[in-house]
């Protein structure tokens, strides 16, 4: 297991972190699998990807490990992948990311731009008008996500009207021009991309400017009940986020994944990250149930097609890409440190990579 406990992102990656061990806890207090114990081996790569790599190869090289579970930022995962392809070891990647990427020793549980992004601009469009100005952390899953955002608004009559990036760790301050640059040109919508801390530094920065979340709100793909939590309720109050997951969707498995976090790790909430963390662990153990081996060639196939029924609903690693079929969904984040659910796909969308099908996924209210 690789996810950052110290830096940056550890704020969310210690949910993902503990999803997992959830998970593991579950399959083991159930008997195991073919009777025997889960043990999980945890390094903390400190938010840096070069850690990470080199973590990588010391789970598989010295530790014989032969999945590892983790990752958070693109940057991260990019640094894993050629260490997992050329030893052959399957990485579980539980985050939303941008998309347009395969590698057969990858099953990706997080949403694709298709089951997200594209839903969150054509629902802001129309709820709160065409003119979007893009923040960003300065790395490859916000750069990439915004290309697709500006693809998307052109096609669709809306406009950029800005677009900045910063730093990963970037602080408070770092936010107050943008802010000024974002009055001046009088956008609708503002669309983040900001990862780790630097999330409470943005929403913390806008309250401090003195706008109006209910007239233009920041519209995200990162912000979680976690980010939520570490910069106040009352600072991300009305904003939205698109996610597959709400700690608030009432369903007896949800109820019961929520008040198991709760109970084993204290935690405020639940988050679309700890989530898929949590029920990939699930698709794991059964696979490993009928393969009885865990070298990639013969668990992965065993993998491809599978379904869990997740907190958010039913799940399928879809056969053709390696990615997941998943629940969209969009949400208003209330004074409680939820989410209010504001639209809902009724039926799983399937993972699109490569953007291959333009079909908008059928939100209901």
């Amino acid at each position: 297991m690789l996810f950052s406990q110290t830096g940056c992102t550890a704020d969310i990656e210690r949910t993902q972190l503990h999803g997992t061990l959830m998970a593991i806890e579950e399959i083991n207090a159930a008997g195991g699998v073919r009777g025997r114990e889960i043990r999980p081996i945890v390094y903390d790569p400190g938010a840096g990807s070069v850690p990470y790599a080199y973590l990588a190869k010391k789970l598989i090289v010295e530790d014989g490990a032969t999945s590892i579970f983790g990752c958070y930022t693109s940057a991260s995962r990019k640094a894993i992948i050629p260490v997992m392809e050329r030893l052959n070891g399957l990485l579980w990647y539980p985050t939303p990311y941008e998309g347009f990427e395969y590698s057969p020793n990858v099953i990706y549980t997080g949403a694709v731009p298709n089951q997200n992004s594209s839903e969150l601009c054509r629902f802001m469009m129309q709820t709160y008008g065409p003119r979007f100005y893009l923040i960003g952390s300065d790395y490859v899953y916000p750069r990439r996500s915004n290309r697709l955002v500006r693809e998307f608004l052109a096609g669709a009559g809306g406009s950029v009207v800005g677009e900045r990036y910063v730093g990963i760790r970037a602080r408070r301050q770092d936010f107050t021009p943008i802010m000024r640059d974002i009055e001046d040109v009088g956008a609708d919508v503002i669309f983040s991309t900001v990862v780790g801390e630097g999330t409470s530094f943005l929403y913390q920065a806008y309250a401090d400017a003195g706008f109006d979340p209910t007239r233009m709100p920041i519209a995200s793909l990162t912000t979680t009940e976690a980010e939520i939590e570490a910069m106040g309720f009352d600072v991300g109050e009305a904003h939205i986020t698109a996610a597959c997951y709400f700690a608030g969707i009432e369903s007896p498995s949800n109820t019961a994944f929520v008040n198991g976090f709760k109970k084993r790790f204290g935690e405020a909430s639940t988050n679309a990250c700890a989530e898929a963390a949590y029920f990939q662990v699930h698709l794991f153990a059964r696979a490993l149930e009928k393969t009885n081996s865990l070298a990639t060639d013969d668990l992965r196939p065993l993998v491809l097609g599978s379904t869990f029924d997740a907190p958010q609903g039913r799940v399928r690693i879809n056969p053709a890409s390696g990615h997941t079929d998943l629940w969209t969904r969009i949400g208003r984040a209330n004074r409680r440190g939820q989410f209010t659910l504001l639209r809902e796909v009724r039926t799983p969308v399937q993972a699109d990579p490569f953007m291959i099908c333009a079909e908008p996924a059928q939100l209901k209210a």
